[in-house]
This record gives C-alpha cells, sequence and structure tokens, in this order.
C-alpha cells in the first residue's frame, strides 16, 4: 500500500507556484527527504523538463517506488539511499536540490551535514531550495509555530524549528548566498540559496 501524507496534498500547489519559476532552466533537481515520495510525483508531472532523483533512509524506499511504479512517469528516478550525515552523496550532475519539511526533524549535527552536503553537491549556479517553518532573530514567526516546535521537541529533543540566521551562516560556509526568502501558507517559508 501506498503512504500518504495529508499535508504534502495541501501544501503542494503553494510550492509548486515558487519552484516552477526558479526550476525552468534546470535539468536534474535531487530532493532530499522524498519521505512518502508525494512531491516528487506532483512536481515532476508539472515540470517534465525535469529529471527528478528522489531519495531518503532506506525505510521509505518502498513507499517513494510505489508512488513512482503506479504513475509510470519516465523523469523520476528510483530513490537513492541518503542519511545526510552518514551516507556517501551520490555522484550525479545536479543542478538543484529541493528538501521540504526537513530541517526541523533533523538533529542539528544533521542539519549542519545537509547544508554541507548540498554545497558540496552543486555545480556553480546550483539552487538549494528549502521548505519548511523558520525562526528570525531567534523568534517564533507565529503561535502555531511555537506549539509546533514544542511538540517536535516532544517527540525528539534535538529536532525543532531551526533560526534562519544559524541556516544562513551554514550555507555561507558552503558557498551558497541567500537569492529568495519566500512567504507559504500555514507559518512556512521557501529559503533559496545560489551556489556561487
Amino acid at each position: 500500500m501506498k503512504p500518504y501524507s495529508e499535508s504534502c496534498d495541501q501544501n503542494r500547489d503553494a510550492i509548486l507556484q515558487v519552484i516552477q519559476p526558479l526550476f525552468k532552466d534546470r535539468k536534474n533537481v535531487l530532493e532530499i527527504g522524498s519521505g512518502t515520495g508525494q512531491h516528487a510525483i506532483y512536481f515532476a508531472q508539472k515540470m517534465p523538463q525535469l529529471i527528478w532523483h528522489t531519495s531518503d533512509k532506506e525505510e521509505n524506499h518502498q513507499g517513494i517506488l510505489a508512488w513512482i511504479e503506479e504513475t509510470a512517469l519516465d523523469n523520476v528516478r528510483a530513490p537513492i539511499s541518503l542519511d545526510v550525515s552518514r551516507n556517501k552523496w551520490p555522484n550525479r550532475e545536479i543542478d538543484a536540490v529541493f528538501s521540504a519539511n526537513t530541517a526541523h526533524i533533523m538533529s542539528w549535527p544533521e542539519v549542519e551535514a545537509l547544508i554541507a552536503g548540498v554545497g558540496a553537491q552543486l555545480a556553480n549556479n546550483g539552487l538549494f531550495v528549502l521548505y519548511g517553518p523558520f525562526n528570525y532573530g531567534g523568534k517564533f514567526t507565529s503561535d502555531s509555530n511555537a506549539r509546533f516546535d514544542q511538540w517536535l521537541k516532544d517527540r525528539d529533543p534535538q529536532s525543532g524549528v531551526r533560526d534562519f540566521e544559524a541556516l544562513d551562516r551554514l550555507a555561507l560556509t558552503a558557498g551558497m548566498t541567500l537569492e529568495n526568502d519566500f512567504e507559504m501558507p500555514a507559518n512556512n517559508r521557501i529559503l533559496c540559496w545560489r551556489k556561487s
């Protein structure tokens, strides 16, 4: 049976509106943390010029493959085994990296590994697009994000809503500069960095 995430369906059109123009001149997108596989399928259908490379930890591969097999799209690739702090990153020509709702469920060392890995993976002019809730100036942008952060920490004390400024410092260290910060529904954002 295919896994299903309601939030994927709720946020996909808002995300698509932002990433479609960003990815219009891209060829290969690596998605980090493909989860159920729903985003990969939806975005690959809407942007047929892209090859969408899925990736996640092994335990999520079966679900991602179920979505890929059902839709039989020729521009979605089978999941790469990628645990950002453990696995060797794929040696592929990638000109964009997309990740949704990952930074807040990772530990901080994993977030550091994620951004360092993306910086090393991307060629010059490559884009890193990160979707999720973020804090600014160490403060929550909404009461719902504060409650979400508490829920995350109750589940795993190492997780939590991340500070934009800390992420931006990691990106700079990895050779990427912030190009856009888009406001999204439900107190989320899309951050877009370019490898320079």
